[in-house]
């Protein structure tokens, strides 16, 4: 019998910032955190695997992290949380018993339900070492994969294994890839990238069978048309994996996320849950939204490191507002917030800045390419509500700006003589910055 100040499940980024959190912000406490893998992947290199990277071991977050911080590492699964009494079971069959926990257990690939599923060579994405080794492997014998999804793991693992030189169709059954966080001009410039680079995009549709004898040989798609097949990988998306708490009876929601408040506490005052099991409130409706991200993980684990013991008051979850950035074939993309399209079906009155720009200056240096930015304000109170851009590589935390201002409340007016560190070789010019510009953009219609 094992008994911790502070246990927590899960390994990856959750767990990670949940325990180095707890350890500056209470001291000399004892933590453990008890994972079922060995190693623990980069959630958001692994497409990079397939392509770039070609390696596993090269996607790996050190165990040094939690090991210099004299946190506890036990790789082992628990299998049962006794709330009542206050441990938990191993597979190992050990009992630890905790003051406070904290549920980090991540999410689990969404498996369609299409006939011939059990086929071999349909892969869903599991964040394994061992099995996505093996998938690496497996991946050299195939020359025709079909990727099923068009967000971002699917858009990426379809990038990335065209550049292995792979023949790459992409099935989305929505209207645009990426749809879920850009607006249609930003979706079918990313879209044109990939059709541009080879890669065969298939998007109002979806698959209607999977087609083989022992292997997946081809697959139907619901318009009628049939696609050859060596392999299938589903990147449709993810779905939380909270079958521990569930078993446990703490409170999840309809899409069987874990129920917790600002301070990410759960339906049992001793039990915390982070990341993509918890779930996730917008930022500007307060509605449950299926936002799953390496970084919002990392904002609610610091909040539960940070008042595991006390309620502090002092930090707590406003609501996601959704950052995210992507690359595609040298392109940059980045969006927060909401997105022109999901403020107007919100019933939000809106105004929208635009601006493009060269994100160098002059335009003539290397490498330079050109700025597109488009920011959502409120008509009434005129504060910034969503942010999108593509361009080169200083949007990423161009984004992150936007990101800030979002939280902040900052009006078109703060933006407009929002202070930046500008160069030739780094950023777009002081006298055309993008956010100066779209947000004077809207100024002038206000």
């Amino acid at each position: 019998m094992q008994k911790v100040d502070l246990l927590i499940i899960g390994g990856s980024a959750g767990g990670i910032l949940s325990a180095t959190t707890a350890r500056k912000v209470y001291g000399d406490i004892d933590i453990t955190v008890i994972r079922d893998k060995e190693t623990v992947m980069v959630p958001c290199g692994i497409p990079y695997i397939y392509g770039t990277l070609k390696d596993t071991s090269k996607n790996i977050i050190p165990d040094k992290v939690l090991t210099s911080n004299d946190i506890n590492l036990l790789v082992d699964k628990v299998t049962k949380i006794n709330k009542q009494e206050k441990f938990v079971v191993t597979e190992k069959n050990e009992n630890i018993y905790y003051d406070k926990l904290i549920i980090a257990t991540g999410s689990l690939p969404i498996i369609p339900s299409f006939p011939g599923k059990e086929l071999e060579n349909i892969f869903p994405v599991y964040k394994d070492e061992v099995y996505l080794k093996s998938l690496l492997a497996k991946m050299s014998d195939f020359q025709d994969i079909v990727v099923i999804g068009g967000g971002f793991i699917g858009v990426e693992f379809a990038e990335q294994m065209k550049k292995s030189g792979k023949n790459i169709t992409l099935v989305q059954r929505g209207d645009k890839c990426l749809r879920r966080n850009f607006d249609a001009e930003f979706s079918d410039e990313a879209e044109k990238l990939l059709i541009e680079n080879g890669i065969n995009v298939k998007t109002n549709t979806q698959i209607e069978e999977f087609i083989g004898e022992k292997c997946v040989k081809e697959i139907k798609l619901s318009n009628g048309e049939t696609i050859k097949a060596d392999a299938v990988l589903l990147g449709a998306g993810v779905k939380a994996n909270s079958i521990l708490a569930q078993d446990a009876g703490i409170e999840v929601n309809d899409d069987e996320a874990i129920v917790v408040n600002e301070y990410m506490r759960t339906s049992d005052p001793d039990v915390l849950a982070v990341g993509d099991c918890a779930q996730k409130t917008c930022f500007f409706t307060r509605n449950s939204v299926p936002i799953l991200l390496a970084s919002t993980a990392a904002v609610e684990a610091k909040i539960a490191g940070y008042n595991v013991f006390k309620n502090k008051l002092t930090r707590k979850n406003k609501g996601t507002i959704n950052a995210f950035s992507t690359k595609i074939y040298g392109r940059a993309f980045g969006a927060v917030g909401l997105t022109e399209k999901q403020a107007i079906a919100e019933n939000f009155d809106i105004v929208v800045g635009e601006f493009s720009t060269m994100d160098h200056h002059p335009g003539s240096l290397p490498n330079t390419q050109t700025i597109k930015m488009k920011l959502i304000f409120s008509k009434y109170s005129g504060v910034i509500m969503g942010g999108q851009i593509s361009g080169g590589d200083s949007i990423g935390e161009m984004i992150n700006i936007l990101s800030l201002a979002i939280q902040q409340g900052m009006s078109a007016a703060d933006l407009n003589t929002l202070q930046v560190a500008t160069h030739p070789l780094l950023t777009a010019s002081p006298i055309a910055y993008p956010i100066n510009g779209a947000a004077m953009n809207v100024i002038e219609k206000m």
